[in-house]
C-alpha cells in the first residue's frame, strides 16, 4: 500500500510541522528492512522473495539485487547454518585472532573474516550468524567505562542498561521537558554558546549544522542519528547504545525541537544487534511515556523516531551514502554540494549527528553552557570520548575532558604493555606516531597544530614487539574492502595501496615503492569523492614519514 501524502497541522507551533501520519517516507525507504525480514525469516533472500519485495514496494526487480549486492551482509544464496565472523582488523590481530580463526576452523566451524565489529575492547572478536542473523553479543565486564568525567557515561559500566526511571532519575528528560516550553531557537544558542563540535571526526560546529536547518525551507525536515560506527578502533557510540540509550535519544529530540524536525532515523550498523534491540526498545518505552507521538506532552509537538538497520557497509558511515541507504538505494555517497541541511533525507533539510554528538549536546543542554564550558579547553571545550585497545593495560571507553595529554590518558588507562612503539591515534582514518607525541594535548586545535586527527578518539597502542607493518597492511586491507567503487582514485587507489604493501610484506618490494605509495596517496587524498578516499591512506603516509625504514630500498 502506497503511504499516504504528509500533511501538515496548520494549528502547528511556528517552526514545528505537525504531521498526522505515521510512516512519510516513500515505500522504497522499506526496501533495506525487508530485505532484512526476509533474510530474517528465511535465512537468505530467495529470488521469489526478491520478486515479492520489488512488487510490494514499486522498485524495479534489477534495483533489489543491486541492494542486495551492496551489503556484505545480505544473501542471496544459502549459506551454512552458522558462521562465525571473525575479526581481522588491527586489534584484534593483536590480541590473537589468527589463533581463534584456527581453532574454529580445527572445530569444523564455517569461519568467515570480517572487519572491525566494534569489539575492539574484547579482542579478540567474533560474531555469530545463525541463518542469515547475528547474534547479539553478550554483555560483557570488559566494556569497560572511566574517565574523569562522568557525563556522556554516568549510567554505564554497571554490567546492564540503565532504565528510563534511572534516567530521569540523573536529571534526564528534563532539558526536553524545558525546551518544549521555549522556542527552539534558544535550545541553539545554548549550544552555541557550549562551543559544541561534531564527535564524529570533521568537528564540524553543531550549532551552526542546527540553525541552517532550521532556517532551510521545505515541507518535511528530518534528523539523523549515525550510528553506523564501523571503522577500526572505534567501539563508544556501541557502548552508549548498548548501556545509556537514552541520552543520545534525548540529544536527537533536542535536536529534532530545535530545527522543526518531527521524525527522527537512527541508523545503527547491523554488526550491533544489542544496540539495536536496546535502542528500539528504548524508543518504544519513551513512546509510551508520552516523550514522542502527536502531542508530546501537550506541547504541540509532534515527534515520531524509527530505528534502521545498516547491513554491512562502512562507507554508509558517510553521511550522504547512510541517507541514500536509509532511501532504500546502494550506499553510494552524493555529490556536495548541496548539502543534507537543505537537500538531504528525501531531499529535505536534515541534520546528521553521530550518536556521540548527541548525548554531548544532551549534556550540555541539562546542565548549562556555562557548566559544560569549565571543562576542556578554550576552543575544544567539554567531556570527550576516547576507545583504548592495544597494548594497553585497561582496553576501554574512557570519558576525559579535551585538553589532556596522549601520555596522560594511557597512564588513566593502567600504562602501556612492554615499550611504546607507536599509537594510531584518530583511528584507521588517522596517523601512527612515536613516544615524542604523548605530550600532544589531546584538544581539536593541539592536534591540528600537530599535524594529527582527533578523528572519533580512538588510541590504539603497539609496543616494541610489533611489526607495524601488519596494522599497516591491515588497514589498506580494511579501505579496499570497503570502498564503494563509486570513484576511482579511490576505488583503484585502495586497491593499489594493499598490492604494493602486501609485497613489501612478502619480501618482494621493488625499486619506487616507497614513492608509489606516496603518489596513489596524496591522489586519493586529493580527488576522491567523500571523506574514506581521501582518508584511505592517512595510516600509509603518516607511517612512512615517521618510520621511512619501512621502504629503505627506495
Amino acid at each position: 500500500m502506497v503511504p499516504p501524502p504528509i500533511r501538515v497541522d496548520a494549528n502547528a507551533r511556528p517552526g514545528h510541522n505537525t504531521f498526522v501520519m505515521t510512516n512519510p517516507e516513500p515505500r522504497r525507504s522499506q526496501l533495506l528492512p525487508a530485505l532484512l525480514a526476509a533474510q530474517a525469516a528465511d535465512g537468505w533472500i530467495s529470488e521469489a522473495a526478491a520478486g515479492r519485495i520489488a512488487a510490494g514496494l514499486g522498485v524495479p526487480l534489477a534495483d533489489v539485487h543491486g541492494v542486495i549486492s551492496f551489503y556484505d551482509l545480505l544473501r542471496a544464496t544459502p549459506g551454512p547454518e552458522v558462521v562465525h565472523h571473525v575479526c581481522v582488523d588491527p586489534a584484534c590481530a593483536l590480541a590473537g585472532s589468527a589463533g581463534l580463526r584456527q581453532k574454529l576452523l580445527a572445530a569444523g566451524a564455517d569461519v568467515r573474516d570480517s572487519p572491525c565489529p566494534g569489539l575492539c575492547n574484547r579482542a579478540p572478536a567474533t560474531l555469530i550468524e545463525t541463518r542469515g542473523v547475528l547474534t547479539a553479543a553478550e554483555p560483557d565486564a570488559r566494556d569497560h567505562v572511566d574517565g574523569d568525567v562522568r557525563w556522556l557515561t554516568a549510567l554505564c559500566g554497571r554490567g546492564r542498561p540503565a532504565s528510563l526511571a534511572e534516567y530521569v532519575a540523573s536529571g534526564g528528560m528534563r532539558a526536553y521537558e524545558r525546551a518544549l516550553r521555549e522556542p527552539g531557537q534558544q535550545v541553539i544558542d545554548e549550544i552555541r554558546k557550549g562551543g559544541l563540535a561534531g564527535r564524529g571526526g570533521a568537528g564540524f560546529a553543531t550549532a551552526a549544522k542546527w540553525e541552517a536547518v532550521a532556517a532551510a525551507q521545505g515541507p518535511a525536515k528530518y534528523v539523523v542519528v549515525n550510528a553506523d560506527e564501523s571503522e577500526p578502533g572505534t567501539f563508544k557510540d556501541r557502548i552508549l547504545l548498548e548501556q545509556d540509550p537514552w541520552r543520545p535519544l534525548e540529544g536527537a529530540l533536542l535536536a529534532a525541537y530545535a530545527v522543526g524536525a518531527n521524525r527522527v532515523y537512527i541508523y545503527i550498523r547491523a554488526e550491533y544487534p544489542l544496540a539495536l534491540a536496546r535502542t528500539r526498545g528504548a524508543v518504544d518505552v519513551l513512546r509510551m511515556a508520552g516523550y514522542l507521538g502527536p502531542n508530546a506532552f501537550g506541547s504541540g509537538f509532534s515527534i515520531e523516531i524509527e530505528v534502521r538497520s545498516g547491513a554491512g557497509a562502512y562507507i554508509c558511515g558517510e553521511e550522504t551514502a547512510l541517507i541514500e541507504s536509509i532511501e532504500g538505494k546502494r550506499g553510494f555517497p552524493r555529490l556536495k554540494p548541496p548539502f543534507p541541511v537543505t537537500h538531504g533525507l528525501f531531499g529535505a533539510p536534515t541534520v546528521v549527528n553521530n550518536v556521540e554528538t548527541l548525548a554531548a549536546a544532551q549534556a550540555l543542554l541539562e546542565r548549562g553552557a556555562e557548566a559544560y564550558c569549565a571543562y576542556g579547553t578554550l576552543k575544544s571545550p567539554g567531556p570527550k570520548l576516547f576507545c583504548l585497545s592495544g597494548d594497553v593495560a585497561r582496553p576501554g571507553l574512557y570519558e576525559m575532558p579535551f585538553g589532556i595529554s596522549l601520555g596522560e590518558l594511557l597512564e588513566r588507562a593502567g600504562g602501556v604493555n612492554g615499550h611504546l612503539q607507536a599509537l594510531l591515534v584518530g583511528g584507521a582514518a588517522g596517523a601512527l606516531v612515536g613516544p615524542e607525541a604523548l605530550g600532544t594535548r589531546l584538544s581539536m586545535e593541539d592536534m591540528r597544530a600537530a599535524g594529527l586527527p582527533l578523528g572519533s578518539g580512538v588510541v590504539m597502542v603497539f609496543n616494541r614487539t610489533r611489526d607495524l607493518g601488519e596494522p599497516i597492511q591491515r588497514i589498506a586491507r580494511f579501505f579496499a574492502h570497503e570502498s564503494c567503487g563509486k570513484c576511482y582514485p579511490c576505488q583503484l587507489g585502495t586497491q593499489r595501496q594493499t598490492e604494493i604493501l602486501e609485497r613489501a610484506a612478502a619480501g618482494a618490494a621493488m625499486p619506487g615503492d616507497r614513492q608509489r605509495l606516496l603518489d596513489v596517496g596524496w591522489t586519493m587524498t586529493d580527488a576522491s569523492l567523500c571523506g574514506l578516499g581521501q582518508t584511505a591512506a592517512s595510516v600509509t603516509l603518516s607511517a612512512l614519514k615517521r618510520w621511512p625504514e619501512l621502504f629503505p630500498n627506495d
